[in-house]
């Protein structure tokens, strides 16, 4: 719906008579986007993603079809309309005529390259009305960027915080670390908070891997980042079973149900979902059965786990009475098709078997399944993780306490740098005047005009996208940034 209505309309309701509170004579309001501040223990930094999308997809494509395009009367009369019968105080709505005369949008916006770490406190983007009688606009457009820029860079953010632990054991213990580019797999669609939310979020996780489930986010990437879909460049995954599968064909079929599946798909990837009833059963029993076609095929058999403590199905739990479940899938899938140990001196399992997880993997779980791996000797690499909604979508606006904050005004010709200091909420200090950001990401406040910006350059300006960028220039930048120590 939101893509198929005026964006003016896309506002929390004060925004609406902004443009008769601000001082009489006011001529520019100058905004920034900003990270404030981190809910995650450790994280003193956000990736900046997800802005392209919002320019292509509402400041230029939403604002042409169902604003400007449309025909005035219609435009700004729904609009007058919907004031009229909708606030308690009448307002003057004559200024939406004049933007819709006006014909485009005139907002200049300077923004980070895509995929950038910064560290909080550092604006990502600055944005400014480019004619004066527009001065309303700037903070106007807050509530709709806000809410299309934060999910993409926190999701951007909670993948490179996967990545970088993946990579961390990777280069420890295993000869393979390129294969961490799929070791991170979106789960996570069927938990979002709708399709577009999906979309986001699931574009910010192909930023640092190239394994998801999450089928409209790389045709996302392909049609707001150029991004090359072919060969699974982009994004992709493999052939697998789900819990209907399986129970349809019958518990006591269970290990016939596997051979059938094995000769449908004689080569590449399949994953099986194998707790539908006795995980443990399929593991040590059924597998072992099927063990010479299993190493007969021309790819990988994947055992999927799908319940109970991920770290103690994967790597054993030492506490059970059950020898199957203190021995763990790892170490059971080594006893029956073996392993080889690389030049780290870790386990690798036969590359015909492996073993995904990708119920309740966050951040927490996976260290422990790591760490497990690595004292039970075997190389981070044998196994991939599904990451899900429960990680992707346990998040809001404030994990990075994101916020649009106008901090220069000019009245009547006449500079003047604003801020918000409470003394009751000091955290909530906003930067002053015209912004820098350095090349080391620091930023300097009430700077001039030939100053401001630095490593913040122009994207758009009147309607126009400035600079573009691919996927393969954000992932690029997202390689290169800094994320601080690293938690394992």
């Amino acid at each position: 719906m939101t893509k198929r209505i005026n964006p003016l309309f896309l506002i929390d309701f004060y925004k609406s008579d902004h443009r008769s509170q601000y001082p009489e004579g006011t001529q520019l309001v100058y905004s920034n986007f900003t990270p404030r501040k981190s809910r995650i223990k450790g994280v003193n930094h956000m990736t900046f993603f997800g802005l392209q999308y919002a320019i292509k997809e509402y400041l230029i494509n939403s604002f042409n079809k169902y604003f400007f395009w449309q025909p005035k009367s219609v435009a700004v009369g729904k609009y007058a309309h919907f004031m009229r019968n909708t606030l308690s105080t009448p307002i003057n709505t004559d200024h939406i005529g004049q933007l819709h005369d006006l014909g485009y949008l005139p907002l200049e916006i300077w923004a980070l390259p895509e995929g950038t770490d910064v560290p909080l406190q550092t604006p990502v983007m600055t944005f400014w009305n480019t004619k004066p009688e527009f001065f309303w606009l700037t903070n106007y457009l807050e509530t709709l960027l806000s809410a299309l820029l934060w999910k993409p860079c926190t999701s951007a953010t909670t993948a490179g915080l996967f990545r970088q632990a993946l990579d961390y054991y990777a280069q420890e213990t295993s000869d393979n670390p390129e294969f961490v580019d799929w070791q991170g797999h979106d789960f996570s669609f069927r938990g979002m908070s709708g399709v577009e939310d999906a979309c986001m979020s699931g574009a910010g996780h192909l930023l640092h891997f190239t394994g998801s489930d999450t089928v409209p986010a790389i045709l996302f990437l392909k049609e707001y980042y150029d991004a090359d879909i072919t060969n699974m460049k982009t994004g992709g995954s493999v052939c697998s079973t789900e819990h209907s599968v399986m129970s349809a064909g019958e518990e006591h079929n269970e290990l016939n149900t596997i051979k059938r599946l094995l000769n449908i798909y004689p080569d590449g990837v399949l994953s099986i979902v194998s707790d539908t009833w006795d995980l443990f059963r399929l593991v040590n029993e059924y597998l072992p059965t099927l063990k010479d076609q299993i190493m007969g095929r021309r790819g990988k058999l994947v055992i999927r786990p799908d319940s109970h403590i991920p770290h103690k199905i994967l790597n054993g739990d030492p506490d059970s009475t059950c020898e199957l479940e203190k021995m763990g899938v790892i170490r059971l899938l080594d006893k029956h098709f073996g392993s080889t140990i690389n030049s780290k001196g870790y386990k690798d399992l036969d590359p015909h078997v492996g073993a995904i997880y990708g119920d309740g993997i966050n951040l927490y779980e996976l260290r422990k399944i790591l760490s497990g791996m690595k004292d039970n000797g075997y190389s981070s690499t044998n196994c991939v993780f599904g990451i899900g909604s429960f990680t992707y979508q346990y998040v809001t606006r404030d994990t990075f306490g994101t916020v649009c904050k106008a901090t220069y005004i000019e009245v009547d010709g006449k500079p003047r740098p604003i801020f918000k200091s409470p003394k009751t909420g000091a955290w909530k200090k906003s930067h002053k005047g015209l912004l820098r950001v350095n090349e080391d990401l620091s930023v300097t406040e009430n700077v001039s005009w030939d100053e401001q910006g630095g490593m913040l350059k122009p994207v758009f300006k009147d309607s126009v996208l400035l600079r573009e960028w691919t996927l393969d220039e954000i992932r690029e930048n997202a390689k290169k940034s800094k994320r601080g120590a690293c938690l394992v």
